[in-house]
């Protein structure tokens, strides 16, 4: 058991896997930083000074022992604006690759031989035209 855990841990499609676990993970903390440090902030600027962690629907106000109940619609949209530019960027990465990948030539198709039927046919219809 240990051996085929080992086969399946160090083939090359899972560490690729982990690698890009990793890189994604990485590339996701940058980019949720770009949103929130530096989009957002100027997105809210020229929406008249709004801080968009700050936009929220307040359902039960905070009292005494009680949190705040509230739908925090302005974190939704950042997360939101997140996962755009997220899915736009992998967009593009993919499309790269597969733009750079060298096209196979396709190889022309064999000639199909003849079924036995074929075969046969073709035999009497060449011993009737000799008669």
């Amino acid at each position: 058991m240990l051996r085929e855990f080992k086969e399946f841990a160090f083939k090359g499609n899972v560490v690729d896997l982990a690698v890009a676990v990793i890189m994604g993970t990485a590339f996701g903390r940058i980019i949720t930083s770009l949103v929130n440090d530096l989009l957002m902030p100027v997105v809210g600027i020229l929406l008249g000074g709004v801080n968009f962690t700050d936009l929220r629907y307040i359902i039960t106000p905070a009292g005494g022992d009680v949190a705040e109940v509230a739908l925090r619609y302005g974190a939704f949209m950042q997360s939101l604006v997140d996962f755009l530019i997220i899915a736009f960027s992998i967009f593009m990465v993919i499309k790269l690759i597969t733009s750079r990948k060298k096209k196979e030539p396709v190889a022309e198709p064999a000639p199909v031989a003849p079924s036995r039927e074929e075969f046969l046919l073709t035999e009497i219809r060449d011993l009737l035209k000799a008669k």
